[in-house]
Formats: C-alpha cells, sequence, structure tokens
C-alpha cells in the first residue's frame, strides 16, 4: 500500500531557473517534495529563490526568467511539460496560489462575490447548479468571514480580511495543493496569528497539501510539518521542524532560529551582515561561507552536496558533517 511518502502530491526534481544571461540561476537544481496532508514549509532570507521557485512550479514566472532544467511533477504529471491549455485546466482545481500581497492580487473594481463566482465559473460549469451564495458563504465562513463580506469591494476590507478572501478563493475547488507565499509578511503581528490560523484550519479541515513559503521562523514552527531552507537558490537543510528548532544542522539555519524573537526567553537576536550573493556573483564552493561563523578552508572551493544526516532529515554543510 503506498503511504504519503512513497506517493507525494507535488515532486520537485533538479529544478533549475535563470533569468536572462545572468551567470548563476536564481533555482539551482532544487530538489524537494510535498508529502500528502502536509505542510511543508520553504524559509529563506529575501532573495533566496523561494517565490523564483514557486512561481516556477505555477508556471506563472515573467521573462527574462525562465525554466532550463527539471521537472515539477503533480501526481506524476509533469506541469512544466504541459500545453498551455491543458495547464489553465488544471490550475485552482489540482493547485492553487495565495498570493503575497492580496490587494494586488484581487480586482478593485468587482465585489468579492463576483471575484469567487468568477474563479468557479472558470472551472466549472455552474448553470445547472442553481446561485452560488450558498457555496460563496460557506468558503467564507471557511476562513471566518461573516457572509456579508461577499457584498463588499477589496477596499472595504481590511489587510487580513482581505487576505483570507484570497485564501477562500485559493481553496474554492479543494485543490489537493496549495502554494501561499508569504501570506503574512504584509500584516501586523496579531493579524498574522489570525491568518495563520486560517491557513491550519483549512489544511485540517479539507485534507490538502500546503506548500508555505516565507521567511519567519516563528511561524513555521506554528504550522509547518517540515521546512526546506533555501539559501542562494539552493537548499540547505530539510528536516521535521521539531528536529530543525532542537538541533539544526545547517549555520545559516541556526541563524534563522536566533534571529526570531521569543516572549519566554531574553536573548540578543542574531544579525548577520550582508545578504546572499547576487545573480551575478558566482561562488565556487559553499555560497554561504562569506557569512558563516563556521566556515572552513574547504568551504571556499568546494560547493557541499545534501547528504542524509538523519532520519528524514538532509543537510549541505562541511562542518555539520564532521565527525
Amino acid at each position: 500500500m503506498n503511504t504519503p511518502l512513497d506517493n507525494p502530491v507535488l515532486r520537485v526534481e533538479d529544478l533549475e531557473v535563470r533569468y536572462g544571461n545572468l551567470a548563476v540561476p536564481a533555482v539551482n537544481r532544487v530538489n524537494f517534495e510535498v508529502r500528502r496532508g502536509e505542510i511543508l514549509g520553504l524559509v529563506g532570507e529575501s532573495g533566496c529563490g523561494k517565490s523564483t521557485a514557486a512561481m516556477s512550479i505555477l508556471r506563472l514566472l515573467h521573462p527574462p526568467g525562465r525554466v532550463t532544467h527539471g521537472r515539477v511533477l503533480l501526481d506524476g504529471i509533469d506541469l512544466l511539460a504541459m500545453g498551455t491549455r491543458e495547464h489553465r485546466a488544471l490550475c485552482w482545481k489540482t493547485i492553487s496560489l495565495v498570493p503575497q500581497g492580496a490587494m494586488n492580487a484581487l480586482n478593485p473594481v468587482l465585489r468579492v462575490e463576483n471575484q469567487i463566482a468568477d474563479a468557479i465559473a472558470a472551472h466549472e460549469d455552474t448553470r445547472s447548479k442553481g446561485p452560488l451564495t450558498p457555496r460563496i458563504n460557506e468558503l467564507l465562513a471557511l476562513v471566518g468571514l461573516p457572509s456579508r463580506v461577499r457584498r463588499l469591494y477589496p477596499h472595504e476590507l481590511s489587510g487580513g480580511m482581505r487576505q483570507r478572501v484570497c485564501i477562500a478563493m485559493a481553496v474554492a475547488l479543494r485543490p489537493p495543493l496549495v502554494i501561499a507565499d508569504e501570506p503574512t509578511s504584509a500584516l501586523d503581528v496579531v493579524v498574522q496569528r489570525v491568518v495563520a490560523q486560517s491557513l491550519l484550519d483549512i489544511k485540517n479541515r479539507l485534507g490538502n497539501s500546503m506548500l508555505l513559503i516565507g521567511h519567519d521562523m516563528g511561524l513555521m514552527a506554528q504550522l509547518a510539518d517540515r521546512v526546506a531552507i533555501m539559501y542562494a537558490g539552493r537548499l540547505v537543510e530539510i528536516a521535521p521542524v521539531a528536529d530543525v528548532f532542537r538541533a539544526p544542522r545547517h549555520p545559516y539555519t541556526r541563524q534563522l532560529i536566533e534571529s526570531t524573537p521569543t516572549i519566554g526567553q531574553r536573548r540578543p537576536l542574531a544579525v548577520n551582515e550582508g545578504g546572499p550573493p547576487g545573480l551575478g556573483t558566482r561562488t565556487a564552493g559553499c555560497p554561504f561561507a562569506p557569512r558563516c561563523p563556521h566556515a572552513m578552508p574547504r568551504c571556499a572551493n568546494e560547493p557541499p552536496a545534501m547528504a542524509q544526516c538523519g532520519e528524514d532529515w538532509q543537510a549541505a554543510c562541511h562542518w555539520s558533517a564532521q565527525p
């Protein structure tokens, strides 16, 4: 009998994405999978390639960005090899997006109910199913919004309400996979908690899988089952979230955790100067070596490969691989 580990809903294989003729890929031969019923967090600071990877999976990458290698398998079907018409029919029904900027994603001159109805009608024959109002009310209730919201325009809603409308639209056709691209990054702390809880409630009620993209390790601790840490277009660690917080294997993962404020423990937040190398900067070894407190001579010349370092745990680091 197949298990979620044997038959993931999404498998990304050797994905490489480039922008124009720049020397370094924005996404550099990335491999990961999203298992059935899980939330996988894809984490890293700005410029690490998280959103580029997500847009590539959804085929929403705009020129000069292009996928130059790899496969994206959704239930065994390669999304990158499909024709445009086939892919459009697949979107929203099997894979959907919760965008980062809800105000930019929603049409400012249409009421909420019209936007949700349009999404449903684009993929279903709704003529024989009667009014969509009860279904729209159910979707809004699913994310904790009252039915009156359906009659409002986006500008009449708060930021958190707009984000939850986008979540309701993303799950309108019950897709098995939802990609949430930094869904709480533009919200205050209190509203972040509400939106995060909405995502978790939907995952628990509908049983779908989710790829959650962000840079907030605190949010990942609340929502994710596993986390994949990304730096300079590469995955550097992937493991169950509890294991990563208990004993991170990669120094970058450790610094991401230490930069997250906590209520119960007073400690200085970790600050690491600089940022990921630009796409025009080619590095011979580990791209994190110039910022790494544990860098060794081999780190400057030899890129570390992802290696098994525990059950369901991989990391790419020379220092952590030492006996």
